[in-house]
């Protein structure tokens, strides 16, 4: 009996083990086959992909992400791991019996499983050039501290007569869309307009009819970033994530920008966008360098420019920004002081751009050529229209994309060793090129100092930032030391960005009984004919903890007997919006109000702010 109890009691732990190792290789194999799938379609999905770029997918949230790209995972790399998944389970249940070749089995998938992982884990490994980006976080570069100029050390004249400075930023606008005859990568290009203004005015291509634009370097390649290399003429190398310098009460203060230039030689100075102007912290930033007016969605629906419920893609479309920039720019011209005046496209934003009612079907079913196409005409129009104007005299135009463009597909057909720069045009500077003949290899910094000098402003040295004046024959650094060894050293820590960004702290940090959570609450106006009264909750401030909703509390009777609760949606922007239905409230006429408050994943909440909107 005892012997019978001892090897049923071998063959139970046996049998545990056997199943255990099962498991454990059929996890392994499945793992590495969606391991080898997912590195594959990463590759393919963004061919130019770099660690940087791959370190802001991880953290990016997963709200907004475009639907179509993560069908495309799923059907490009789940269906082989299911696969893998039963062939494996079907190999277990025949071989299971036959405990020699089960064993075998079990130890060549193991192994064929860590060399599939080894091997893409290895191509991973070189493609992102890993070893140098380990290294780089850890080594200091004098580089930046070195070539950088501070404009306080710097003289800058002025003309007697200041020149007007029109900024137009080109969401995602490259030179790379063109056709290859004009400098592009795409056998038919789809920026023709935009491309005649660069030929026709200055993009410091020389005596070559070839596109040519700035590089984006290390840390300017999202819109604040790129707003930020173009105006300052510095990387944004923050200690927190791309786009939560809206948590910051400050935002580099320590630097001078062109806003702060033109302030001082008294700018009128206004940011017009279709989006929220607090996203990535460009409210910050243009309050604190320049104190521009700040014209966004929000003001577009507080002045009853757009209806109070009207939303599409970030906020609203192009085609409505272009008509008020032409009623902005005219209200200006009025006025006694120069004016700088800067803008920001928003439709060719990644994923597949916005696709608005002015938009053709030329480029058939690739929605972002056809939205591109439109920006181009669009934008084109514009330019027109402004050189007709009384104003144009005394002006400077400049257009200019904020960074390449981060849409997954539209770029993976063209030729790898391709170099995609950002769209440069500068119109009617106030200077001629001093070296016609030179086709300029140049950076985004570069149009810090450049863009002062198209508008007839002298500046010792030529030099401000990390940029060059590229009317004058001075040199780049890129010219210098090549674009390749300037992105290494760039990728490296400055102490004078250490020392620039050291009053940026992570929002974890963020002490919470010195700045108690709050965020600006809204009601809108009532819409009598559905019955609703809008209510909008945005820059929402001051939380540690992950944020998994807002709810409005709402109530019209002083002691809040009829209080009830509204679910707001979380929008593509990062605000929140909802309705209250008066129909719950029988109509009242009156005094509504509300408070927001955000929920978190344990069910706790806390207050945000208050608000209250009237119903006639």
């Amino acid at each position: 009996m005892g012997k019978t109890w001892k090897t049923f009691g071998w063959k139970w732990v046996t049998g545990i083990f056997c199943f255990l190792e099962a498991v454990i290789v059929i996890v392994l194999g499945t793992s590495a086959v969606l391991l080898r799938n997912s590195i594959v379609w990463m590759f393919e999905t963004w061919r130019y992909l770099t660690m940087d770029e791959l370190v802001y997918h991880l953290r990016a949230p997963m709200e907004g992400t475009n639907l179509e790209l993560i069908l495309s995972y799923i059907n490009d790399c789940i269906p082989g791991a299911i696969l893998t998944l039963l062939f494996l389970l079907v190999l277990v249940i025949t071989f299971s019996r036959r405990k020699k070749i089960f064993h075998v089995l079990l130890a060549g998938v193991a192994l064929v499983s860590v060399l599939v992982a080894g091997n893409y884990l290895h191509l991973t490994w070189e493609r992102l050039d890993l070893a140098n980006y380990s290294r780089n976080q850890s080594i200091y570069s004098t580089f930046l501290d070195e070539n950088y100029v501070d404009p306080r050390e710097v003289e800058i004249q002025f003309p007697e007569k200041k020149r007007n400075l029109i900024y137009i930023i080109l969401e995602s606008m490259e030179t790379t869309y063109t056709d290859k005859e004009d400098g592009g990568a795409f056998e038919r290009g789809c920026i023709p307009e935009l491309t005649e203004i660069a030929q026709e005015n200055e993009d410091f291509s020389g005596p070559q009819t070839q596109l040519n634009g700035g590089y984006s370097m290390p840390h300017t390649i999202w819109t604040i970033a790129g707003i930020f290399a173009q105006t300052a003429g510095l990387p944004l190398d923050i200690p927190i994530e791309r786009n939560d310098m809206y948590t910051q009460d400050t935002f580099f203060p320590g630097v001078v920008t062109l806003g702060d230039i033109l302030e001082e030689q008294g700018y009128s100075q206004t940011f017009l966008l279709g989006s929220d102007v607090a996203f990535g912290g460009r409210k910050i930033y243009f309050t604190e360098h320049g104190h521009y007016q700040l014209k966004d969605y929000y003001y577009a629906v507080a002045e009853k420019k757009i209806p109070e419920d009207y939303r599409v893609f970030w906020g609203y479309e192009d085609r409505r920004l272009l008509q008020f920039a032409k009623e902005e720019l005219l209200e200006l011209s009025e006025g006694d002081r120069p004016f700088n005046f800067t803008m920001l496209t928003v439709d060719t934003h990644y994923e597949d751009g916005f696709r608005c009612e002015n938009c053709g079907d030329a480029y058939g079913e690739d929605q972002y050529a056809n939205v591109m196409a439109c920006s181009s005409e669009m934008v084109a129009e514009l330019v027109r229209w402004i050189q007709q104007q009384d104003f144009y005299e005394n002006t400077t135009i400049v257009l200019a994309g904020d960074h390449p463009t981060m849409d997954s597909n539209f770029c993976e057909g063209i030729d790898a060793d391709y170099v995609r720069k950002v769209y440069t045009a500068y119109i009617h500077a106030a200077v001629p090129v001093k070296r016609p003949d030179l086709y300029r290899d140049y950076t985004t910094f570069d149009y810090f100092p450049t863009t002062l000098a198209s508008i007839g402003a002298r500046i010792e040295g030529n030099r401000l930032g990390l940029g060059t004046n590229l009317f004058s024959s001075e040199w780049t650094l890129t010219e210098m030391y090549e674009r390749d060894r300037m992105e290494e050293e760039l990728n490296r820590q400055s102490e004078l960005m250490v020392r620039l960004a050291s009053d940026i702290k992570p929002l974890e940090l963020q002490k919470e009984e010195t700045e108690p959570p709050s965020a600006e609450v809204a009601v809108y106006e009532y819409n009598s004919a559905a019955g609703l009264l809008p209510v909008g909750v945005r820059e929402i401030r001051h939380i540690q903890q992950k944020v998994t909703a807002v709810n409005v509390a709402v109530w019209t009777e002083e002691n809040q007997e009829d209080l009830q609760w509204v679910q707001t949606v979380l929008l593509e922007d990062g605000s929140y919006g909802g309705y209250i239905d008066l129909s719950g409230f029988g109509y009242k006429i009156g005094e509504y109000y509300v408070e927001a408050c955000a929920v978190f994943a344990d069910g706790s909440q806390v207050t945000l702010g208050n608000a209250s909107g009237q119903v006639e």
